[in-house]
């Protein structure tokens, strides 16, 4: 309790720190894949993936593309920041889809990994691409559900 004390309001109040920590686990995440040859296990899984489903909506990289998108798409989560920070209504469901996304990419990793498969016809060594930094991405995902719900009733008009 004296610990709660001693920590200033406007800290307790918000997602920010959570939201930091997320975005760093997404870009160490981001690295990881670069590092280990996701692309190699992803597009091919995405090309089998529409064989079996011509809907299947999802696109194929080049590794230059998906760096930069990456990147990008860092930067501007990054940028977000004062925003949570702030507590701002309009970043929440933005923060809880993010979240959501970051788990599922985290558990999907780890699962990928027990498998050493994503589809029948695409195997790899284990561990899968992007798996070491995905418990990063499981726990600050959590960590963001909480702070989350925490500061729900905070938000600022």
């Amino acid at each position: 309790m004296a610990l709660v004390a001693a920590v200033p309001a406007e800290r307790l109040n918000n997602f920010g720190l959570a939201w930091v920590l997320l975005c760093l686990a997404f870009c160490a995440h981001a690295a990881d894949e670069a590092l280990t040859g996701f692309l190699d296990v992803y597009n091919p899984t995405v090309t089998a993936m529409r064989a079996r489903f011509a809907w299947f909506p999802m696109p194929t990289f080049a590794f230059r593309d998906s760096l930069i998108g990456l990147i990008v798409a860092n930067l501007i989560l990054l940028a977000l920041t004062p925003l949570a920070y702030r507590n701002a209504r309009a970043l929440r469901p933005l923060a809880y889809f993010y979240a959501g996304i970051m788990l599922l990419n985290g558990m999907g990793h780890t699962i990928f990994t027990v498998l050493g498969r994503t589809v029948a016809s695409v195997h790899f060594s284990r561990p899968a691409p992007g798996f070491y930094s995905s418990p990063f991405l499981v726990i600050t995902s959590i960590y963001m559900f909480m702070r989350l719900r925490a500061s729900r009733m905070t938000t600022p008009g």
